[in-house]
Order: structure tokens, then sequence, then C-alpha cells
């Protein structure tokens, strides 16, 4: 696996960080990648976290298609022996006469497989484009799941109109049988090869989310058994993300995450408001609590907390959160 080596600007990265909150443009530090890297290959790219949930970010705005292979990407994301992060995320430039947008995402995970979207990792891109000298309030963000605007705000994190969630089972998809409104599946049971069996929730926002409510996060799951075994459970036939969530009160909730095609993940952004929405729809909390913040309903991940609102004027749901460049550097392909 140690097929990249890499540099990092980790001196001038920490000297950033500390000497300001705002962040120099990174234009003339990122040198564009070729068509498709190859061997031998230098590829610039920058580090950054949201919540923990860390991706690197490679500037292709002058190209349609990412520059790095699925394996490539998959190498670089190797804690190891190389860079690592949680996926691989690539800043393109807009659909070819399409004037709805102003960029396009494209993703790789840490297993090399693609996701129609990420939450925390279009919050980075948001930054990243911003940091990159692509100055404005919002972008228009073409994505596999559809359109995505991330919009910057005054305090320095991001707020996504994430859209609106998919709610009908068979195009989450899930086999699981509809048993809620609208051929929905909430809190349906569902049995595994251990023969554990759970209560779900099957919700999409653009990629597959199985939620999970249990009493106590630390005493009611085997996180690293039963996480990868609902993400593989033939009910879902895409995988799926799978969110164990703790209530805490009725305008805070709390959760772990496992990841389709990386695991265990310190924040999930799609995952938070798939599971937000799956507690307003389950009469676990109130859709519009008294006393809870003006960003929505908090939710408390390992790395952080997001704020998520379903609107009901409009049925779209709003993630609001951070997201921090860590460091800059170039890596090798070997």
């Amino acid at each position: 696996m140690r097929a990249l080596s890499f540099l990092l600007n980790l001196g001038a990265a920490g000297a950033w960080i500390a000497a300001s909150p705002f962040r120099p443009p990174l234009g003339a530090a990122l040198r564009p990648t070729a068509m498709m890297a190859s061997k031998g290959d230098s590829v610039s790219f920058a580090k950054y976290e949201g919540l923990g949930n860390d991706f690197i970010l490679i500037d292709d705005r002058d190209k349609s298609e990412p520059s790095l292979t699925p394996e490539q990407s998959e190498r670089l994301c190797d804690r190891n022996f190389c860079v690592g992060g949680d996926g691989v995320i690539f800043a393109l430039k807009s659909p070819e006469g399409d004037d709805e947008y102003d960029f396009t995402m494209r993703i790789y995970n840490s297993d090399g497989s693609e996701p129609e979207m990420c939450g925390n990792g279009i919050r980075c891109l948001a930054q990243f484009l911003k940091d990159l000298g692509e100055d404005a309030k919002s972008y228009r963000i073409h994505t596999l799941a559809g359109p995505i605007v991330p919009v910057m705000n005054s305090d320095g994190t991001v707020t996504v109109d994430m859209g609106e969630p998919e709610l009908i089972g068979p195009n989450v998809p899930t086999t699981l049988e509809p048993n809620f409104e609208g051929e929905s599946v909430v809190e349906q049971t569902i049995e595994c090869e251990s023969g554990k069996e759970w209560k779900v929730s099957a919700v999409s926002m653009g990629n597959p989310h199985a939620i999970i409510f249990v009493d106590d996060l630390e005493k009611d799951i085997d996180f690293e058994r039963d996480g990868p075994e609902l993400e593989s459970h033939p009910a879902f036939p895409a995988k799926t993300n799978v969110e164990f969530v703790q209530v805490l009160s009725p305008t805070h909730l709390k959760m772990k995450v496992w990841e389709r095609g990386a695991g265990p993940t310190l924040a999930c952004g799609t995952g938070t408001c798939a599971l937000v929405v799956a507690a307003i729809r389950a009469g676990k909390i109130p859709r519009n609590p008294e006393g809870g913040s003006e960003l929505g309903t908090r939710v408390t991940l390992p790395g952080g907390d997001l704020f998520i609102e379903w609107r009901e004027e409009n049925n779209r749901v709003y993630m609001t959160g951070p997201a921090t460049l860590s460091f800059q550097g170039s890596a090798l392909l070997k």
C-alpha cells in the first residue's frame, strides 16, 4: 500500500491557523493536476475537516472528471502510508452548457467507492472554493444527488440547503415493507445474521440511511459488529449508512455513524439530516420545539455539533456546521 508519498506545509498551515481566523488564498499554493494523474506525478491537495470528518480536496476546476482514479484515491486516504482521510473530494467545473451550476462535486470514499453526496464534505468543498479565491456568498454545486447550495455565514460556519428528504422506501432504496404514510419505512423490524433485531427508519438525503433509536449509545450497541452488519444488509440493495441515535431532549440528539464505504467516522452530514427527519416522523422530537436554537435541532456527533432544520414551508432540510482547513501539500504518485 506504500503507493504514494507526500510533503506537507505543516509549519505554514500551523502559522496560518494560529495567526488569524482568516485563511490565505490557496490558489498560489495548489497547482491544478493533469487531466489524469499517473505514476510519478505530484498531486497538490488541501486537507479539510468538518467535525473530524476529514477529506483530501483536489482542485480540478478546469476538468469535468476527477483527475485521480478510485484506486489512487483509496491509497491517498490510507492513514498509515499516505495523507489519510475519509475520502477525496474533487472541485470540478460545472456541467458543460449548464448555467444552473457554479461547480461540480465528486467524491471517492476511503475504500474507493463513490457516494452520491456527502454533507460534511460539501461544507469542506465550499470553504475550499472560498480559500481558492472563488469568493461568493453561496455556491450552486452539481452532485450525483442533485443540486446542493452551501451558504457561507459570517461566523465562519456553512449552511447547506440539503434538499428534500426521500421517504418512499423503494426509492431510498430499501426492500423493507413500507409501514407508514406515503410508502415510507418508520421503525420497521429488521433482523441481522447475528440474530439481533432492530427497529429501522429508512431515509435518503441523496444517499441511503438506516436510522435506529436506542436508549443508550454506549450500552445498547456493539458498534464494530452492528455497524457493518447493517451496512451490508440485503434489505438495502445499494448498502446503507447506519446511524444509531439517542434522544437527549426534544431539541438535542446524539448519534454514532457507520458510513457506507468508510466505516466509523466522527461526523456525517447527510446522516445527521436523515436522523432528524426520522426522529420527527417517529414522534421522538417535535418539528418546531420551544426553546431550541433558531438553527434547528442540535445533533451531537463524536466530532462535535451540527444543527439541522427541516422546514415545513418547503420540506427542505438545512444543515449548519463548520469546515476547517488543516494543512496543504503534495503527494507523489508511485
